[in-house]
This record gives C-alpha cells, sequence and structure tokens, in this order.
C-alpha cells in the first residue's frame, strides 16, 4: 500500500482499480484493460479523456501566462472574459463571480458572502441556512455541515449548531412517500413542513435555502413536478434567498445549459459551479451572486481596505482558459443539444432494461444523469439493510469494463461523458445489464432478497 490517504474510501479497500491512462468515454488500468467510464469520472469529464483542442489550449496558456493570483487589484483578461461569460449565461440577475478551485469551496464561499452580505445590510441576524436530508454540498468544513449523508458527517464534529445549518425533508417521492400519498400530496405535505420550519424558526433568522436542482451522490434524486415552484413561491414569501448548487447539473448534464432551467427554477440568488466547468481538465469552481449582492459589498471591504476572502488559485489563469474553451466546445459543438438528445434515448432505455428488473425497484433520471435503485423487495420498495449490494454491483461492472458509483447506498448511477454516442450508450447499457443480472445472482444466494 502507498502513503496517500484516499478520499471517500473505505481505508481498508484502498488501491483496487490503478488508471493509466484515458481516450475519449475509455480508461486503462496498468494492465491495458478498457473500462467505459459511465460516471464521467465523479460527473466531471463531460469531454471525455485526452481531447488534444482543450489540452492544446491548456498547454498555450501555460506558455503565456502560468500563474497570476487575483489580490490586490491584480487581474488578468482570460480570468475576466470567463467571468463575463458566465455572467452573460446563467439565470440570474447582473451575476458576479468569485473564483476558486473545488466545489466544496465554491460552497464555503458561499456560506461567507451570505455572512457578509447581510451584515452590509443591516441584518446579522439572518444567517442560518436551510439544506435537505440526503443533501450532498461537498467536505469542507462549511460545505460539510450542509451535506446531509451520514458517512460524510461521522466521527467529524460538523459545527451544524454553529453554522446555523437546518433542515428539512428530502424530495424523493419513492423513499419519501407515507401510504398511498400521490406525488402531489406528498409536494404538498414536505413544502408544508418547509414553510413550517421557517416560521418556527423566525424567517428573519434564515438567509437561504440551498439545493441541487437533482442531486448527485444521494442518489440522483429528481423531484416531482410542482415542488420548486412551490418552495420558491415559499422562500419569496419569507425573504429568504434560493442557493442552486450546479457543481454537478451545470453546462449540459440535465439536456440543459444549467439544472435550473431543467427543474423550472426561475432566476436563483446564488449558483455554484465546478466540475464540467472545466471538464475537470483543471480544478476550478465558480460561485455566483446577484449584482444587487455584490454591490451591498462594496462599501463595506472598502472600510476595511480588502475583501478579505480569497485562495491562492482563485482565478488561476490556466484553470480559467481551460473553463472558457470548454464552454466554447459546448456551444460551437451543441453539445447541450446532444445531451438533451441522447438524454432522452438514455432515460428510455434505462426505463426499458431496468424497470421490471427483480432487483430494481425505481429507475429515475433526467438527462444525462440516471440511476436504477437495487432494493430487498420490489413489490414495497423495501432497502437493504447495508450497502454490500451496491458494492457488488459496482464490481461486477468493474469486472465487465463499467465504471459506475453506488450512491445512496444501492442506488447505481450513471453519468457518462457528454460526448458519448447512442452505440456507446447501448455497449454501457449492456453491460449494466448483465451486471446487475450478476449482482442478482448474488443477492439470491446471500438470501438478500424478499420475494
Amino acid at each position: 500500500m502507498s502513503h496517500v490517504i484516499y478520499p471517500q474510501t473505505n481505508l481498508k479497500a484502498v488501491e483496487q482499480l490503478v488508471l493509466d491512462r484515458g481516450e475519449g468515454i475509455y480508461v486503462y488500468d496498468k494492465q491495458g484493460k478498457a473500462y467505459l467510464e459511465g460516471m464521467a469520472g465523479l460527473w466531471c469529464t463531460s469531454l471525455g479523456y485526452n481531447h488534444r483542442e482543450l489540452i492544446d489550449t491548456i498547454n498555450e496558456q501555460l506558455g503565456k501566462l502560468s500563474f497570476s493570483h487575483m489580490f490586490g487589484g491584480k487581474s488578468h483578461q482570460v480570468g475576466i472574459d470567463l467571468a463575463e461569460k458566465l455572467s452573460a449565461m446563467v439565470p440570474m440577475d447582473n451575476a458576479q463571480v468569485f473564483f476558486g478551485n473545488s466545489g466544496s469551496d465554491g460552497n464555503d464561499t458561499h456560506v461567507k458572502m451570505l455572512r457578509y452580505y447581510f451584515n452590509a445590510i443591516g441584518k446579522p441576524e439572518k444567517r442560518k441556512i436551510i439544506t435537505r436530508e440526503r443533501a450532498y454540498h461537498g467536505v469542507t468544513v462549511a460545505a460539510g455541515s450542509l451535506t446531509s449523508l451520514p458517512a460524510n458527517l461521522a466521527h467529524f464534529e460538523a459545527p451544524l449548531d454553529a453554522l446555523g445549518i437546518l433542515r428539512t425533508d428530502h424530495a424523493h417521492y419513492f423513499n419519501g412517500r407515507i401510504g398511498d400519498e400521490t406525488e402531489a400530496q406528498f409536494v404538498a405535505r414536505i413544502t408544508n413542513n418547509l414553510e413550517q420550519m421557517i416560521i418556527r424558526e423566525g424567517p428573519e433568522t434564515i438567509a437561504a435555502f440551498i439545493a441541487e436542482p437533482i442531486t448527485g451522490a444521494s442518489g440522483v434524486i429528481v423531484p416531482p413536478a410542482g415542488y420548486y415552484e412551490k418552495v420558491q413561491e415559499i422562500l419569496n414569501r419569507y425573504d429568504i434567498l434560493f442557493w442552486a448548487d450546479e457543481v454537478i447539473t451545470g453546462f449540459g448534464r440535465t439536456g440543459a445549459d444549467f439544472g435550473c432551467n431543467s427543474m423550472n427554477i426561475e432566476k436563483p440568488d446564488m449558483m455554484t459551479f465546478a466540475k464540467q466547468l472545466s471538464s475537470a481538465y483543471i480544478p476550478i469552481s465558480a460561485s455566483l451572486i446577484r449584482g444587487d449582492m455584490y454591490e451591498a459589498m462594496v462599501d463595506p471591504s472598502s472600510k476595511v481596505g480588502v475583501f478579505g476572502h480569497g485562495y491562492t488559485y482563485s482565478g488561476h489563469p490556466v484553470a480559467c482558459a481551460a473553463a472558457l474553451k470548454v464552454i466554447e466546445i459546448y456551444e460551437r459543438d451543441k453539445l447541450f443539444e446532444h445531451a438533451s438528445d441522447l438524454g432522452d434515448y438514455l432515460q428510455q432505455q434505462l426505463r426499458a432494461k431496468f424497470t421490471d428488473h427483480p432487483l430494481v425497484g425505481e429507475v429515475r433520471g433526467k438527462g444525462m444523469i440516471g440511476a436504477v435503485e437495487m432494493v430487498a423487495n420490489k413489490q414495497t420498495g423495501k432497502a437493504f439493510a447495508d450497502g454490500q449490494v451496491g458494492a457488488k454491483a459496482v464490481a461486477c461492472c468493474q469486472d465487465n469494463g463499467l465504471i459506475l458509483r453506488a450512491v445512496a447506498g444501492n442506488s447505481l448511477a450513471v453519468c457518462p461523458p457528454l460526448v458519448i454516442n447512442r452505440e456507446q450508450v447501448d455497449e454501457l447499457l449492456t453491460k449494466m445489464e448483465t451486471s446487475l443480472d450478476q449482482t442478482l445472482a448474488f443477492a439470491r444466494q446471500q438470501g438478500l432478497l424478499e420475494e
């Protein structure tokens, strides 16, 4: 074993797959075996691997200006251009952009900017943040506190009370419905719970509500129709900001430019990007706020002498150049439209192949992101007691030359690079079907199914 402390890994089960290179939508291990990368790395390698045009852009920027910071009035044109491009693209009013390095630090930045903004406008008590059960928003101290997954909270002593973190219901109808509750009744109940919590806590103490338009690590949850419309109505009523975490859903993943536009989220007040912003070739994040929020922060920063937040690599010129080129490729090659069209095919095929599978309780997704949830009892939707079935499914996929990921225990997530074609989608689904059949045999052998 090496000296690496591995992220998001069972530390007794490390280095199970050592990758050597990538090409297109495939990666290869040190023995030369090919794997279809069905998770786009970690929801991020939208353009696949070894994209020469993007690599050439990165190399060119390295030769021109390999580094320059943005502290103390310094800037560079490629960073300015990227901020202008993002501001013009997003469904926000006069968006202003802060650059970081990852989705986690992007969300941390938003926590700090929320406090800065409400202090600036004379509402220092407005500091609580509403997140949801089964949320994932990163792993830094603040972003990790917004995350609700047990494994990400265990042993870390997240300062939830100090940060003012509130939790409301998740929006997964399949796992959250009560009795014969309809989707509309489910939405009415959980949004009423949200409103009642706001009233109990005091809306004057709550700054924002954060949500991924469609979740990733919590199981690819697609909320029912009407959910976000009702949430926004409540937030507007109580003057609470809507914070869209688009780290996974941004830039074509849901079949639209942004997940907000796929899910009828109108004019979020804040947005967080990372991952597909640079197709993961260079780390970069972007935290966007409304223009009027930024304007309120200008005079207070002047009085202090500096806006006292920022990273050495905020707006790294090579990362900015990579992101600008990636966005250019998205638009030039019509990859959002491709993701919409091929996403419809992917979703139809996922449902056709797996809805009736004995191991599958639900198939869900939108655009180029989806999941099949494996359950112990198909009729009742009863979950398995632990995550061993999901782990087995991932291992079977790997043996069959496919990389997928188990999320929320036993949901097998699908999130291929946006550049995948129809034949490759068929290849992914065939390997996935074989792997699920093998996992079914395992579950039966272990007596884990209620049939």
